[in-house]
């Protein structure tokens, strides 16, 4: 089984652990790659999901990491591969200057990007009728394990550390949907004026698309380095199903606003999440990145992975096949685009980690 094939197997799929307690924890609810852990076969840092249904039942184990810190990922008995857990940061164990903790601010990513959500908060997550039903935003919150709202000035303080001490290399940010017509692109402004100003540090922001396109120049001219604007879905029909209060912002808006964005931040430097197995078919799905490919947005395709608590925690997660059959011909499809995961400043698809694609890229590129 070849590294990209294992990589999709696994997110996939999940896998269990031989001992949850070993290597660096887990996450549970809230924003991104969310009951997921981070592993790294080969050279390639990926999350694994480990606490959803689909994990469960995972044919594949993971035991303990040896003194060497590598672990065997077998399936029914049968060794497959070493991987190792990357190591706890060094700055979870710090505080602010008005006493958060630190991973309470962001946490790391993979093995070297920092991440969080300003926002931990959003206008439809309360709504039956308008929430997205993959959505686990308010989890981490409830939970305890995050604050409501990250001030500029903890970010500021957060990502200096995580540079300074663990090495971090570029910073997500993400939030949920706050009311008025920016769409959460002001908050990304305030963010990274002073994340900026503390350290030097690659920064995508995520927001919905603002009414008001003036507001990618405003990003833009804060510091934010790439874009992104995540479309999750990409028919009408499974938009309106699964994210019925975010479906009200048009597929038409995302585009006008992806072009707008193109030319302030650069082909390949904004990007789009599309998470395959909601509903569209893989034909909708490379149609879509084809459309977005042309017009030099990113195409980040991720497999769908139920968080326990969501309307769709029962949802299956799509088969590594299905994966395949979307993630081979993009890679060939963004790479004749000019663009490529390595070439982005920052953010999720420069990450990879929730996807095989940029493992795909790399192998038709070598």
């Amino acid at each position: 089984m070849s590294e990209a094939e294992l990589i999709n197997e696994l997110q996939t799929h999940g896998m269990r652990l031989v001992d949850p307690t070993a290597g660096m924890e887990s996450r549970r609810g809230g924003a991104g790659p969310t009951d997921h852990k981070a592993v790294t076969i080969g050279d390639t840092t990926v999350m694994v999901p480990v606490h959803t249904a689909p994990a469960f039942d995972s044919p594949y184990w993971v035991q303990a990491p040896d003194e060497d810190g590598f672990a065997q990922v077998s399936k029914q008995g049968q060794p497959l591969a070493k991987i190792r857990f990357p190591n706890r940061p060094k700055f979870y164990d710090l505080k602010t200057a008005d006493g958060v903790e630190y991973s309470k601010i962001a946490t790391l990513h993979s093995k070297d990007v920092l991440a969080t959500t300003v926002l931990q908060t959003c206008i439809r997550y309360e709504s039956r009728k308008k929430t997205c039903q993959f959505c686990s935003i308010g989890q981490s919150l409830a939970a305890g394990r995050t604050i409501a709202h990250k001030t500029p000035q903890q970010l500021a303080e957060v990502a200096k550390a995580a540079v300074e001490l663990d090495g971090v290399k570029h910073m997500v940010m993400t939030t949920g949907t706050p009311a008025g017509k920016d769409r959460g692109a002001s908050v990304m402004v305030d963010s990274a004026l002073a994340i900026k100003a503390a350290v030097d540090l690659p920064i995508q922001g995520q927001c919905e698309p603002p009414e008001d396109n003036i507001w990618h120049e405003r990003m833009f001219e804060a510091g934010i380095d790439a874009l992104g604007m995540h479309l999750e879905a990409v028919t009408p029909e499974v938009r309106a199903r699964v994210m019925p209060g975010k479906a009200q912002v048009s597929l038409e808006k995302y585009f006008d606003s992806f072009k707008s964005a193109v030319q302030v931040f650069g082909r390949g430097q904004v990007s789009t999440y599309i998470l395959a197995g909601l509903g569209d078919t893989p034909e909708a799905i490379l149609e879509t990145s084809q459309e977005l490919c042309n017009i030099g947005v990113y195409p980040f395709v991720v497999p769908f992975v139920p968080v326990s608590g969501t309307p769709m925690e029962s949802h299956p997660a799509p088969d590594a096949d299905f994966m395949a059959r979307i993630l081979k011909p993009l890679s060939g499809m963004i790479l004749r685009a000019g663009m490529s995961a390595e070439s982005v400043k920052a953010g999720c698809a420069k990450c990879g980690a929730c996807s095989a694609l940029s493992v795909y890229e790399k192998l038709r590129a070598s």
